[in-house]
């Protein structure tokens, strides 16, 4: 199996292997983020948030490191699942600081926070298709060359 994960990488772009990287990285930062909160805050950690973004945070504790693992795994769902929680938190996020967003602005130029899960966000929805690609190629890949090596095997 790890031959396999191996190979998957190898046979990555290097633009992939970093943007891959960056997911990773990001989303594990996500959920440790969201475990903070939680052993903080507790099963209310979100209370002061709309229903259905108390239940996405809470759910992103075990989407986040999925997601991870994916990716690291070069799996093609990896990229799929990233874009779709990303998509749901920066949805829940805008939703839930719009009115300070639009009473005190300059609060949230910040490097941490919003700025930064937006950025990451936007990284994450416009590679997710190419870097899918990718990691279905390579997974394409390293089937024939698994079916090669047997057929090898028999004869």
């Amino acid at each position: 199996m790890q031959q396999g994960i191996r190979g998957r990488w190898g046979a990555q772009p290097r633009w992939a292997r970093w943007v891959a990287a960056v997911y990773v990285i990001g989303f594990v930062e996500g959920a440790g983020a969201h475990a903070v909160d939680v052993l903080g805050g507790g099963l209310h950690a979100y209370r002061a948030w709309p229903l259905p973004s108390q239940l996405l945070f809470h759910a992103l504790l075990v989407l986040d490191p999925l997601a991870a693992v994916l990716v690291a795994r070069a799996r093609p769902a990896g990229p799929l699942l990233g874009a779709g929680i990303m998509a749901a938190d920066l949805l829940a996020n805008w939703w839930g600081n719009w009115d300070g967003l639009m009473h005190h602005p300059l609060d949230y130029l910040r490097f941490v926070g919003l700025p930064a899960m937006t950025l990451f966000g936007l990284l994450v929805l416009t590679t997710a298709a190419p870097l899918r690609r990718s990691f279905r190629r390579s997974s394409h890949r390293s089937l024939l060359s698994a079916d090669r090596a047997l057929r090898l095997q028999e004869d």
